[in-house]
Parts: structure tokens; sequence; C-alpha cells
């Protein structure tokens, strides 16, 4: 009875032994797998922020780049000098309308111009009652600033139409006396918008701290620092936040991290902001991340715990360890089973995703086809006078031997009258090319499959522009390579050619020795066909943006021209550019060979 009333104890100390250790382990597992929670939901919070960051900062930018222009281009528009300088009213008038089409083609707030004195004299909203014009903008800051550097960036909230926006202005200057200032107003509705979709938080301060631009619209300008005295009385001045000092947002920082309303964390990355010295600030919620990691946490402990369990339940009784590990089995197989599940969803929602990629490809192309249909149907309103004029000179013919026709039938001479009627036939033939022609070049092209003799694309072009080409454009390419294969459809090939070769005609316009040469030349499995003219040449400066939609130098211009041809060209495989000459102008279109 002893012994075994020692064994029994022996055995109850052995118990007690490892219940000590098995709550020492888990305490030491809920300690580590606290810290290592934390960790993991920091890193894996602050990657998200950094990405999603980056890419909010690239759409801004992007946003932004087809505003920056619109200034440079309208300052150099000669109604805007027009209207400035002598306040012309037919002028005015024009610019007027002008700004109100180009505000709604480039999606723009507000485009207006403003006098030396700070007046505004035309604006895209001149019909509307909250129109700019007569307003005064002397006392802002991008005026002000623009007249004395030529040209600045202001983010402020609208004194008008009570709206924030960016304001980028340019100075208007001609002989060397500054004008006035052209203002184009961009606000960003649809980057907050596209903001809002994504998690957490983004917004964009200035150099003072305050929030500009946001997906949390009840934080604009709020400030996320105490801002000084004299910094608030200069806002108040400019009105550039309205009439009140920008409020405290409601947000503490902490390194890398962030407390909103004292309950919530976040972490936080900050990129710079393509706005003046701005930054963006993303915010990215840690309790997800942290939730997910404390599950991994609480998954691995209790896997550790279950190896302690089980070899404590050995040192017990076998049959306890049996069950526990039946258990076990079951608790991992849910777990695959759920994670089976979730990798189910997420390939469901990769597949819908690849869908979406594949058809907003799909309405690029459809797009920029139609872009390119539109730059046909322009080219041909350019040369009907031409075509006309082809198709004038056989009609005359056919009417003159008709009627020779009779009068042969009248003196019973059929032999010459049947030659009247082969003539008559061959001319219709020839109307018929013509039509042809100007039909394949109006249709649309839905594939860039095929490919397409140059000689027969040059015919094309020929035929298209007729009586505009003839006695000024020179073809000067040897006979092999007119038979030389390119990759391509024909038409679109055509429209690649006729854009070169229209503008070197409309550059020689003018000029007693009108001359534009096509000469070509084989290089690495392509041809190079080069269109020269003698014409005044290209400013270095309008050089320079040549394949830049919207920039042209011609004043009637979209601009787009040049840079649908080089879509077009490069989608086969090709390109175009432009070479430096000391007289007239060179333009070189790389055209692969099949």
């Amino acid at each position: 009875m002893r012994v075994f009333a020692l064994s029994l104890r022996a055995f109850w100390r052995r118990i007690w032994l490892v219940g000590l250790v098995l709550l020492a382990v888990v305490v030491l597992l809920v300690w580590a797998g606290a810290r290592w929670s934390l960790g993991q939901a920091e890193a894996v919070a602050d990657a998200t922020a950094r990405q999603t960051a980056r890419t909010h900062v690239a759409l801004l930018s992007s946003e932004l780049q087809k505003f920056r222009l619109l200034p440079v281009v309208l300052v150099e528009y000669p109604d805007v000098a027009a209207t400035l300088a002598d306040g012309s009213s037919p002028a005015q008038s024009r610019l007027d309308r002008t700004l109100e089409q180009l505000a709604q083609r480039t999606d723009a707030a507000a485009i207006y111009v403003v006098d030396a004195s700070g007046t505004t004299r035309a604006a895209s909203n001149w019909n509307s009652p909250a129109s700019f014009v007569g307003q005064n903008y002397g006392f802002r800051p991008y005026f002000r600033d623009a007249m004395a550097k030529g040209s600045s960036e202001f983010f402020a909230l609208g004194t008008v139409s009570g709206r924030p926006g960016l304001y980028l202005a340019r100075r208007v200057d001609r002989d060397g006396r500054a004008l006035g200032v052209v203002v184009v107003k961009v606000e960003f509705d649809g980057v907050e918008a596209a903001w809002t979709r994504n998690t957490g938080m983004t917004f964009v301060v200035d150099a003072h701290g305050v929030v500009l631009v946001t997906g949390v619209p009840d934080w604009r300008f709020h400030a996320i620092r105490p801002i000084d005295a004299a910094t608030i009385a200069d806002l108040r001045r400019t009105l550039q936040f309205g009439n009140a000092p920008p409020a405290p947002a409601p947000i503490a920082f902490d390194g890398a991290g962030a407390l909103i309303g004292g309950k919530t964390r976040y972490r936080v990355a900050v990129e710079p902001a393509p706005l003046g010295s701005g930054r963006l600030y993303h915010l990215s919620p840690l309790d997800p991340p942290l939730a997910a990691a404390r599950s991994q946490a609480l998954l691995l402990g209790l896997g550790l715990l279950l190896v302690f369990a089980v070899a404590a339940g050995v040192l017990i009784r076998s049959a306890e360890t049996r069950r526990i590990q039946a258990r076990a089995r079951a608790a991992l197989e849910e777990e695959v089973k759920r994670r089976t599940a979730e990798l189910s969803d997420a390939n469901a929602r990769l597949v819908i995703e690849s869908e979406e990629r594949i058809e907003a490809d799909r309405r690029y192309r459809e797009s920029r086809e139609e872009l390119a249909q539109a730059n046909r149907l322009a080219s041909l309103g350019q040369i009907t006078a031409g075509v006309a004029h082809e198709i004038n000179q056989p009609v005359a013919a056919i009417r003159t031997f008709a009627e020779n026709g009779t009068t042969l039938i009248d003196r019973d001479a059929p032999e010459k009258a049947r030659e009247n009627l082969a003539r008559i036939v061959d001319l219709t033939a020839r109307i018929g090319t013509i039509t042809g022609e100007l039909r394949a070049f109006a249709r649309r092209r839905a594939s860039a499959a095929g490919t397409a003799p140059l000689g027969s694309v040059l015919d094309g072009v020929l035929l298209l522009l007729g009586e505009r080409a003839r006695n000024v454009v020179r073809v000067e390419i040897a006979p092999r390579l007119l038979v030389t294969p390119l990759i391509g459809d024909r038409t679109r090939l055509e429209q690649v050619v006729i854009n070169l070769v229209q503008n070197a005609i409309e550059a020689v316009e003018g000029r007693p020795d009108r001359r534009v040469t096509l000469t070509a030349a084989p290089v690495d499995g392509a041809i190079e066909l080069t269109v020269a003219d003698n014409g005044a040449g290209l400013d270095p400066a309008v050089a320079a943006s040549l394949f830049t939609p919207f920039a042209s130098a011609k004043p009637e211009g979209l601009g787009l021209g040049l840079a649908i041809a080089r879509d077009i060209a490069r989608e086969f495989g090709g390109d175009i550019s432009h070479r430096s000459a000391p007289a007239g102008a060179i333009f070189v279109a790389r055209l692969k060979t099949a």
C-alpha cells in the first residue's frame, strides 16, 4: 500500500509539473504571438500603404499632365492676344466660345483669360449665371505670380463657384509686354472618387500641412499640423481656403503610424505629390492585417500547444493521445477546406478581373480606331476638291464622246461610234476606281491583318490627293521597292502616308518652286519612306512636340494627324520620325516589310 501511495503521489507530481510547463508555454506563446502579430501586421500594412500611395501619385500625375499643356498652348492663340490687347468684341466672342468648347472636351472645370489689371475678359463659363467675365482676380496669388514669373500653380477655393481646385496660370506676352494671364482650373472629383475605392484614406497636403485633395471630404482644408498666425493671416487675405482658418484634422501621427478619432490605428506612407511642394499621404488600416496576423499566430500557437499536449498525453494515457490527435486532424481538415474555399474565391475574382481588363483593352482599341476613322474623314474633306477635279474631267469627256457617238450613228459610222463607246467604258472605269478608293479610304477598319505593296499604297495616296499632288509630288523610288509588300492594312497605311504628304503640300503652298519628294530605302527588314519638302521648315520649339496630341503649328489644327499616323505605324511594327534639314522639312516613315 505504501509503495502504491508513493507511486500515486509521484504520478500527481508529474501531472502538476506537466501542467506548470504547459502554462508557461502558453504564456510564452501568447507573448511571442502578440509581438509577432503586431510586427507582421505593420509590415503588411506598410507595404500596402506604400504601393497604394505610389499608385495614387501616378493617377494624380496622369490627370495633371493633360491639363498643364493647355495654358502653354492657349497663350499662343491669336484671339487671346487680340482680346487682351484691344478688347476686340469679335475676338472676345470667338474666344469665349473657343474656351467653352475646349473646357467641354478636356473636362477642365474652367478656362479664362485675365488682363493685366486682374479683370477677366473671356471665360469658358461666359454664358452661365456664375460667369467669371468681369470678375477681378488681381488679389489671387496665381495671378500675381504668373505676371511676375511667367507661370504659376495655386490650389484654392473658388471665390465664385465655391469649389476647390488647382489653378494653372501662364502669362501672355507680346512684343516684350505682359498683356495678361491664361488660367485653367482643374478639379479632382474623379481622382478623389478613384481613391475612395481603395481601402484606407488618401489625401494631399501643401507645404503648410493643409489637406487639398482628399478621398475624405470632411478633411478638406483641415490641417494635419499647427499653422502659425502669419500664415493664417496670409491665407485669409488671399481667400485661398475661404474666410475661416484651416481647422485641425482629427489625426495624430506616431512615427510611421497614425491614430484617428483616438481609436482607429493606421500605417502611413508618404510620397511627393505633383502639386507644388505638396505630399501625398495614404493611411492603410492596421486592424485587418493585425486580425489576420493574430489568427495566424493563434494557429501556430495552437499547433505548438498541441505538440506539447500530445507529449503530455503520452505520459498520461495513450488513449487520450489518440483522441487529441483525431481532434487535431479534424481541425486541420476544416482549415484546409476553408483555405481551399478562399483560394477558389480568389481565383474567381482573378478571372473576373482578367475579363474586365480584356474588355477595357477592347474598348481602348475601338476608341483608337474611331479616332483614326475621324482623322481619315477629316483628310477626305481636305482632298475632296482634288478628287472632284479628277472626276469632272472624265465626266466631261464621256459627255463629248456620247454626243459624238450620236452624230456618228446618224452618219452611219458604227465603227467610229463603237470606239467612242469603248472610250466611255474606260472613262467610267476610271471614275469607279476613284470613287472606290474614296469609299475604301473612308471605310472603318477593325483589323490590322494583311499586306499591301508600297506601290499600291502610293497609287492610292496620289489618286486621293489628285490635283493637289499633280506637278508638286515627285516619286523617286526604285521599281523593285514599289512591289515590296508592307505589313498592315492598305487603307491605314494610306492614312499614314496621306498625313505626311498633305502636311508637306501645305508647307510649300504659295512658293513658286513647290516640290515634295518621296524616296525609299530598305533598312533591316523595313522600308524607310522619306517625305521631303522645300517649304519654310519647322520651328525647333514646334518640332519638340510634333507627335504630342493636340499640339499643332497650324492655328486651325487639332494636332492629332501626326500622333494618329505614328500610332498606326507603330501598330504595324514601324515608326515615324522627323529629321532636321538645312531647308524645308523631312519626315521618315519606317514601314515593316512582310
